[in-house]
């Protein structure tokens, strides 16, 4: 912790006459005051951070228990099915649909990541050198980009935040560039998001962009991660049922 505040002051040390006038009375003179205003921010938001972490770990839990059933889904297709009654099929079946709307939404997921990851090495490896500015760690960025991208959106989140923070070691405007360039990539890619997923699970770019303006609106972030996949999974069952 002590390295990791030690090299986080020295970065504030080298924007400190980089930012507006207005801003440099917040930014802390030494490791001292870093250490004293970061305990502060922590004593004021216990509360989120002790939601936020419990949070974490249900996220988690929930991502470990659907890993186990896709894969038990998976194999359970391959095994011969025993007779069953009415239920139990009718149950099999909206679960095999329910398994591959997630599959699809996951490998438009990794096409999406890939995209993302394209375009933050063009700009850390290509455009910036291109000025005489190297990133300290650009390939290692750019590995983030794409393992923190398998995540809808809380991905590209956590990956600016990487990059904006490693860019402010190089200047602050290096980072405000950075942070720039990867807002608006990533509005243009909602667009183009909506295309590859709606591609995946047979939708147009407005029926998932509207499905989820509507489950993010209705239940926050979570709604909009999940809308893919529900709105694939209903798309099925009122195919099959040859209601449109």
């Amino acid at each position: 912790p002590d390295v990791l505040l030690a090299r986080l002051m020295d970065i504030l040390n080298t924007s400190r006459h980089q930012v507006p006038a207005l801003l440099q009375p917040y930014i802390p003179e030494d490791l001292t005051a870093l250490r004293a205003a970061l305990n502060d921010w922590a004593a004021e938001h216990q509360r989120q951070l002790g939601v936020a972490g419990t949070s974490v770990v249900q996220v988690s839990v929930r991502v470990l228990i659907g890993m186990v059933l896709g894969a038990m889904i998976a194999l359970y297709d391959e095994l011969p099915l025993p007779k069953m009654g009415p239920l139990a099929q009718e149950l099999i079946g909206r679960t095999s649909r329910l398994a591959t709307a997630f599959r699809q939404v996951v490998f438009a997921q990794v096409k999406i990541s890939l995209l993302n990851t394209l375009f933050t090495a063009i700009f850390l490896l290509g455009v910036l050198p291109l000025f005489g500015v190297h990133v300290p760690l650009s390939k290692t960025l750019v590995l983030i980009t794409f393992l923190a991208g398998l995540l809808p959106v809380v991905g590209n989140i956590i990956s600016n935040t990487i990059i904006t923070i490693v860019a402010l070691s190089v200047s602050f405007y290096v980072a405000m560039a950075a942070l720039l360039y990867l807002v608006v990539i990533h509005k243009l890619e909602y667009f183009l998001n909506a295309r590859i997923v709606g591609g995946e699970i047979q939708a147009r770019a407005w029926e998932l962009l509207l499905a989820m303006l509507v489950m993010e609106a209705a239940f926050g972030l979570p709604g909009l991660v999940a809308a893919p996949v529900f709105y694939a999974y209903i798309k099925r069952e009122l195919l099959d049922q040859r209601w449109i």
